[in-house]
This record gives C-alpha cells, structure tokens and sequence, in this order.
C-alpha cells in the first residue's frame, strides 16, 4: 500500500463529442480539476489517442507524458478492451461486435480479428514507449453463449473453446513478452474468462504464460455473490491492475 498512488481515472466511460471530454488535454485538466492523479488511456477512442502513431513513434508518447506531467498526471495503463474482446467473437455476436472494428472489416469476421491482433500488438509497443509494465483488455468470448445451454453442450466443447482462446493469445502475450509488458485482462461476464475458475481454465489453456495477467474489478465478482476478498487472496499474484467502481464494498 506504501507504493500506491492515485486516484486514478478510466477515461472511456468520459469520453464524448463535447469539450471537455473530447481531447485529452482538455479531458486531463478536468480529471486534473477534481483532483486525479492518473489516467487509463482508451486506445480505441481516437478523440483521445492514435494508436497507430503511439506504436510508431516514442516521441509522441513523450508528449503524451509531458502534457500530462504538467498537469500533475501520469499514464497508469493503456486500455485494449474493445480490441481484446474482437480477439475472439462467437460467430452468434458478429453483427453486434462490428460496431467496435472500423467499416471496412464490417461482415468479414477474419479480417475484423486480424485488425483487433494488429492493434493488440501495436498497444504492446506503445506501452513499452510509455515506460508502463501492464496494460488491461478483454480476452473475448467463444464459449459464452453455452455457459447455460439448452440442449446441453457436447462434452469437450468448452475445452476446445479455451484452446482455441489460447491459440489466439499466445502469439500476442508473446510481443507483450517482448516488451516488458503484462495483459490484464478485466474478468467479468460475458467474457469466457469471468471468475477465477474460468481464469485458471485460460491460463493453463496458455500453459501459465508469465503475461497473463488480471485486472482486478470487484463490482464484477459482487454481481456473480462472488468472495472478492478470498479472490485477492488466491490470485494476488496475477494481480497487477485494478478498477473500483464499488468502493463502498
């Protein structure tokens, strides 16, 4: 606890079309004006950030961090979820999942994943630009739609779907390797990986790959009557980011 700063603010669910909330600088100095300390980056939201030119270029993150610096500011994390949850889509969610991919991979569901791993590997330089260690995502969904099925699933199913949420990972956890920097994925419902069963079923799936990594929500876990203390607990190690929503718990 010694170690921790903050407050720190998720700037997606703020983000908007009006001023403050459609630039970063003008968004940080309202963070800034209410007394934040740090801010989770959105890279799917190009009112704040170009990803694309943050993987590119060290020096845009440079002024990225210094802008922010002279607002009293820091980067806490780089925020992939829209990009992670495209990963891996069960075909059932195409129509719906388009919305998060650019039109011109609207209807081609390869062609939405391969743009989402792009992104994922980009953010991995990019945070590395930013001198960050962790970044947070979504892993998707391939089995959701059977967790309670009718008729029931044929035996294996689920397993086959975790390898196949594994194959699609690895080579990504692999560039984060390569960078210095961990995914932390938000275990929550409607991902295949929402609560701490489904999280070791994943990181075994990944034969316990080093970067797999939690980003710890309890409002999550109060919703499924889960013990979000006994969690802490089991996976502090995995641990290495977190939101709070539900302070009062």
């Amino acid at each position: 606890m010694k170690t921790m700063k903050g407050p720190g603010l998720f700037l997606a669910q703020f983000a908007g079309d009006a001023a403050p909330f459609n630039s970063l600088e003008a968004i940080a100095d309202w963070a800034a004006d209410l007394g934040y300390k740090g801010l989770q980056i959105p890279t799917f939201d190009g009112r704040l950030f170009d990803l694309d030119q943050a993987a590119a270029s060290k020096g845009y993150c440079d002024d990225i961090k210094g802008m922010l610096a002279d607002k009293d500011l820091a980067v806490t994390e780089l925020s992939t979820h829209l990009q992670g949850q495209l990963v891996a889509v069960h075909p059932a969610f195409n129509e719906a999942f388009d919305a998060f991919a650019p039109e011109t991979v609207h209807g081609n569901p390869d062609a939405r994943t391969e743009w989402a791993v792009d992104q994922m590997k980009k953010a991995a330089v990019a945070s590395r630009h930013f001198g960050l260690d962790a970044s947070v995502s979504f892993p998707g969904a391939l089995a959701w739609p059977y967790v309670y099925p009718w008729p029931q699933r044929p035996a294996g199913l689920i397993d086959t779907a975790f390898e196949e949420l594994a194959k699609r990972w690895k080579p990504i956890l692999d560039v984060y390797d390569e960078h210095g920097v961990d995914v932390c994925y938000e275990i929550h419902p409607g991902e295949d990986v929402f609560d701490g069963a489904t999280f070791e079923m994943f990181l075994d799936a990944l034969d316990g790959h080093a970067r797999c990594c939690i980003n710890y929500d309890p409002s999550h876990f109060v919703l499924q009557q889960l013990d979000y203390l006994a969690f802490i607990d089991i996976y502090h190690e995995r641990i290495k980011a977190f939101h709070v929503k539900d302070a009062e718990f």
